[in-house]
């Protein structure tokens, strides 16, 4: 009787004491050089939809077929999956163990002994093997809370690697609709010096212009055509970037000859007093890193202290006719409290390493969320300014134009002369050019606003 009320106070007093947990409890940073990051991750809901803001039909298929078929991103689901098991796997630790396990044993002459010559004996054993670390100072426990945050970071790491995936599916594709807009540009360009070619053999035979005039103009038609080359080469460069995405073979991807670059119906807008950070995986993910390493810390420390573990069996042992009785039931436990006293140097130094590790840590989530500050900022201002620059060039373009039908006219009616017209036809094809790249760098920099806000930008 005594016994029986022995066990609830034993077993009352092992779990007073594996509530402890050496190391420091892990508090999640709540400012960064006075920027608040208290505001936990959470992935914005436009995140996994943002680019049908731009209703574009061919862009959408691109990326849902991304998302199912890019092998990179497989990996990290995969990595993400991998690294909750490992977590399930610790998270068990603390719980007794144990294996069933039964064998067949047969000797002969089993020892030096002359009683035992020739003698053959046999035996069977089965029964459960049982194994517990009663974590009396929190080691499992530490590394649990490291496992989780590990595991928690990887599926963060797969988050991000599917925000990064569809920006820059998104952005090849602006690659490969500026290349094709550019060539166009080119076509036209070699069309329009074509009729001002024309123009000047006409004059030329009607002795009203000269053979230099007409070598000056193929001078820029030959400039134009060796453009072409570039413009198709980085065509085929973001198809082959966009079916390696895809995972596509080469010359499988289909998308169409018509040049044109999405645009939004609406602009973009920051909502006043939004963390934008907590969208940021990258920041997320540092997080998970320092709370990670500091439960590194506690796992280290706990080495300071004993470790009680406890073996047991309890199973039958018997004989050639296999009988399952009381009379061969088997029995035994063994408690072993192991200590690395002699060892304490090493652990100090491994708790020491973890210290480190954890600054290293913190410094890197500061770091990180100050870099994706200035990435945030970066991509706004430098939109902004792309998009002044694209009004700029457009009206260039629209100016060109028609010093080039102004100075056509004059040198077709004989008014003008061939400079003017050879100066007019080089300036269009600058402005021409520097627009389709200067709406192709729009687009991609537009992109960038999605990316380095975490998909969290509202439309207004």
């Amino acid at each position: 009787m005594r016994n029986i009320v022995k066990l609830p106070a034993i077993a009352l007093l092992v779990a007073a004491v594996t509530g402890c947990a050496v190391g420091p409890d892990y508090q999640a940073p709540q400012s960064v050089t006075n920027i608040n990051v208290s505001a936990p991750y959470q992935q914005a809901e436009q995140v996994q939809n943002w680019w049908q803001a731009f209703d574009d039909a061919t862009l959408n298929q691109l990326i849902t077929e991304a998302l199912a078929q890019n092998r990179t991103l497989a990996q990290a689901r995969y990595n993400a999956e991998r690294a909750y098991a490992v977590f399930s796997d610790a998270s068990n630790d603390w719980l007794p163990k144990g294996t069933l396990d039964a064998g067949y044993q047969a000797s002969k002459n089993p020892s030096v002994s002359n009683l035992d010559d020739a003698v053959v004996s046999r035996g069977y054993n089965s029964g459960a093997n049982l194994s517990w670390d009663l974590d009396l100072f929190g080691k499992i426990r530490r590394a649990t809370e490291a496992a989780e945050a590990n595991a928690q970071q990887a599926e963060l790491l797969w988050q991000d690697a599917r925000l990064q995936l569809i920006s820059q599916v998104a952005s090849t594709y602006g690659d490969y609709r500026g290349a094709q807009m550019r060539l166009v540009v080119a076509e036209q360009n070699l069309h329009n010096l074509q009729q001002s070619r024309d123009i000047v053999e006409a004059r030329l035979e009607a002795g009203m212009a000269s053979e230099l005039e007409l070598s000056q103009i193929d001078v820029q038609l030959h400039q134009v055509k060796a453009a072409v080359p570039v413009y198709r080469t980085a065509l085929l460069t973001a198809g082959a970037t966009l079916s390696a995405l895809l995972a596509q073979q080469p010359g499988e991807l289909k998308l169409g000859a018509l040049p044109h670059l999405p645009e939004l119906k609406q602009p973009v807008a920051l909502v006043e007093g939004e963390n934008y950070l907590r969208y940021r995986a990258d920041v997320a993910v540092a997080e998970r890193t320092l709370a990670a390493s500091t439960a590194q810390i506690g796992v280290a420390t706990a080495d300071l202290y004993p470790n009680l573990s406890v073996r047991g069996v309890l199973g039958f042992i018997s004989g050639p006719g296999l009988t399952l009785n009381g009379d061969t039931q088997s029995w035994s436990v063994a408690p072993t409290l192991s200590w690395q006293a002699a060892d304490l140097g090493s652990v100090k130094a491994r708790i020491r390493q973890a210290e480190a590790g954890n600054h290293i840590a913190l410094a890197q989530f500061e770091q990180q969320v100050l870099n994706a500050l200035n990435d945030m900022q970066l991509a706004l201002n430098s939109y902004n300014l792309s998009r002044e620059q694209q009004l700029s060039t457009e009206a260039q373009w629209q100016a060109a134009n028609k010093v080039l039908q102004i100075a056509r006219d004059r040198y077709n009616a004989g008014s003008g002369d061939f400079l003017s017209l050879l100066d007019a036809e080089r300036e269009l094809l600058r402005a021409r050019d520097q627009l389709a790249l200067v709406q192709q760098q729009s687009f991609i920099r537009l992109v960038g606003i999605y990316r380095s806000f975490g998909g969290g930008i509202q439309l207004i």
